[in-house]
């Protein structure tokens, strides 16, 4: 019988599914990495989320690891070369927080172009800032969304129903362009330039560079917004403070940080920048699509030797 960890805390559907399948598992959230380097030998697969960093360390330990799966899109916190090195697989859920993501993304925006936080907070404070907070509307208004996933395709789709143009930087998106007509698509310098806002719902460079430094940042509209619910370093943290402190762009939302948890950042305190503790995905419905799906994908690959959504 094989034996799962399951490191992260996630909706415990996973936990019933691998049981109901004869597959015994361990749900220990709390282990330390020097716990986890001693433990993880004893396991076949290994579920995590964002917490679990799957070091180069803790794979070479794995003396038994045939599987991971991460329940949700993102494997920034996996060593994914020593996970090919030791032949093991990893899998991912896509699509699975879609949705979710796409709604923190424009509840950030509308967040930010209304002053919901400053309003919220000053309002608790007894001070009636009304003429202070005049907001902006974002009908009318020119969105680039940079990536076009199943995230930026959600994003795109709200956007545009809600009156927005949508200027698309991807390449696979130029591949397809043909089915959405009534999107647009740009490259990165062009999208600075003309958007109100910019969106990011893509994977980081190759070498782990930021997208977005102080010479994109020089080009973009000094009322523009930047929100970024995708990856941290996308847009480099240092130059994006720097721009927000010389008025050089209107403002930031960001989700995902370069290094997590956040708990001493550039961006804190700065006026017209929302943060949130990387929550994008985190709803009730989300987390239980997520842990549903990575659960089946490990019967599928103990049971039946399938592989599902690899990460390559």
């Amino acid at each position: 019988m094989p034996k799962i960890l399951i490191s992260d805390a996630m909706d415990n559907i996973a936990e019933k599914i691998l049981t109901s399948n004869n597959i015994d598992v361990d749900v220990k959230t709390d282990f330390t990495v020097e716990e986890l380097l001693v433990k993880i030998e004893q396991y076949d697969g290994l579920i995590v989320r964002s917490a679990t960093k799957v070091t180069k360390e803790i794979i070479e330990r794995a003396k038994n690891l045939k599987i991971i799966g991460r329940a949700g899109a993102g494997v920034d916190n996996i060593d994914l070369v020593s996970a090919k090195e030791n032949k093991i697989t990893v899998m991912n859920t896509p699509g699975g927080n879609t949705n979710a993501t796409a709604e923190h993304t424009l509840a950030l925006l509308m967040s930010l172009s209304r002053k919901i936080s400053i309003a919220d907070s000053s309002t608790h404070k007894g001070e009636w800032a009304k003429k202070k907070l005049k907001g902006n509307e974002i009908k009318g208004k020119t969105v680039g969304i940079i990536g076009f996933g199943n995230v930026g395709r959600r994003f795109a789709e709200i956007c545009k129903v809600l009156g927005l143009e949508v200027l698309i930087v991807s390449k696979s998106f130029i591949a397809v362009k043909d089915q959405y007509p009534e999107y647009r698509s740009c490259d990165l310098n062009e999208v600075l330039k003309q958007a109100d806002i910019i969106s990011f719902h893509c994977k980081p460079n190759n070498d782990g560079s930021s997208v977005i430094t102080s010479k994109e940042l020089n080009l973009m509209k000094k009322n523009a917004f930047i929100i970024n619910t995708a990856r941290g370093n996308l847009v480099s943290e240092v130059d994006l403070c720097e721009a927000i402190k010389a008025n050089k762009i209107g403002g930031a939302a960001i989700d995902v940080f370069e290094t997590e948890p956040a708990t001493n950042n550039a961006l804190f305190g700065l006026e017209n920048v929302l943060l949130t503790p990387h929550i994008a995905a985190s709803t009730s419905e989300a987390q239980i699509i997520v842990a549903e799906m990575v659960a089946n994908q490990f019967v599928e690959y103990f049971l039946n030797n399938r592989v599902i959504n690899e990460v390559t």
